[in-house]
């Protein structure tokens, strides 16, 4: 497994612990940011010595290539002089540095292409975390107007809704009828009233009738008996 599959393998272990024991969506995404930020410090700092590494291959490869040609030259100049076993063990010793810088050139090659393909891995990562940086405000959007509607629906799933309506009925039933009474004290108030100038108003009927009949009682005493204007 590779070094970049590792350290998915860890974030999304990470990412799912985290799920599984937060209460705050919001604080869950801030951590998860931040956890895949030092997963990708830590990809950052393993390309980088795998880069030093490819060098130091490489720049061992060059020494080895160098020395080997030291020994093709020594060999070279044993041989002028006329001693063959020299040369032998010169070019041997050249055989055995060409060999190592072989082997170190495809160290090399090996790591290069190690190290490009973590690149490579590397830059997706960025772009995840760019993507969810982008996105994270709209998650926490999202989750704290879930979180409020959720609050909501609790409050009013704790709310006897049919009671108190009932109550408020009673309530506007109760209003009613105090303005009902109210208003039957008020007409009750303008009858007696009513009634005492009626009372009043016949008195003074009864009265003038009274005083009508006592002057005509008066006029016909005073007037002379029949006979008499005869």
């Amino acid at each position: 497994m590779g070094l970049i599959d590792r350290i998915k393998r860890v974030i999304r272990a990470n990412t799912n612990d985290l799920v599984n024991k937060a209460e705050d969506p919001e604080k869950v995404l801030e951590e998860t940011v931040a956890q895949m930020q030092d997963d990708l410090v830590q990809l950052r700092q393993a390309v980088a010595s795998a880069i030093a590494t490819t060098k130091r291959t490489e720049r061992q490869a060059s020494q080895a290539d160098s020395i080997a040609q030291d020994w093709y030259s020594r060999a070279q100049l044993a041989l002028n002089q006329g001693n063959e076993i020299l040369a032998k063990e010169a070019l041997t010793k050249r055989k055995s540095y060409q060999e190592t810088a072989t082997a170190l050139h495809a160290q090399r090659t090996e790591q290069s292409s190690v190290v490009n393909r973590i690149k490579k891995d590397m830059q997706t990562l960025e772009l995840k975390i760019g993507e969810l940086k982008s996105k994270k405000d709209m998650y926490i959007a999202r989750a704290r107007s879930a979180t409020a509607s959720q609050r909501l629906n609790e409050m009013l799933g704790g709310v006897n809704t049919t009671s108190s309506l009932n109550a408020f009925a009673q309530m506007e039933e109760k209003v009613l009828q105090l303005e009902a009474q109210s208003e039957a004290i008020a007409e009750l108030g303008t009858d007696d009233l009513q009634k005492q100038f009626n009372s009043l108003s016949s008195t003074s009927d009864i009265e003038a009738e009274l005083a009508a009949m006592k002057a005509q009682s008066q006029n016909q005493a005073q007037l002379p008996p029949v006979e008499e204007l005869k």
